[in-house]
């Protein structure tokens, strides 16, 4: 089993889907990061070095949620993904979960979320 970091909930008012009325009303997105890594030299040492940041992730992510609109939620889930990659050499891999609770379709349900697991690249 490996250590992880999560940054659960991150609730963002912002502005994306594939419909105008979504781009021009906006609507909240809530976000969930698993950030997988080795925690045994934070464990042991107490050195903020030895682990990720998770003030700063949390900083980044916020800002990739809030930032320019896309089409789709799972595109928006790579780039939080592929920012955590560039910024923290120390993670291994990322489970990023956005969740849309009111998205623009009919019928009875909570939400609507996609999950993407992706893996450093070699």
């Amino acid at each position: 089993m490996m250590d992880n970091i999560k940054i659960n909930g991150i609730k963002t008012y912002a502005y994306h889907g594939v419909f105008d009325a979504e781009r021009q009303l906006g609507q909240f997105f809530i976000t969930d990061v698993a950030m997988y890594l080795d925690l045994k030299g934070a464990s042991k040492t107490d050195d903020l070095e030895q682990t990720v940041h998770y003030g700063e992730a949390y900083a980044m992510i916020e800002g990739i949620i809030k930032g320019e609109s896309v089409d789709l939620i799972e595109h928006l889930a790579e780039k939080v993904s592929e920012a955590l990659f560039d910024r923290y050499d120390k993670i291994i891999k990322t489970e990023v979960t956005i969740t849309k609770p009111n998205p623009p379709i009919e019928g009875n349900y909570d939400n609507v979320s996609i999950t993407l697991n992706r893996k450093r690249e070699e």
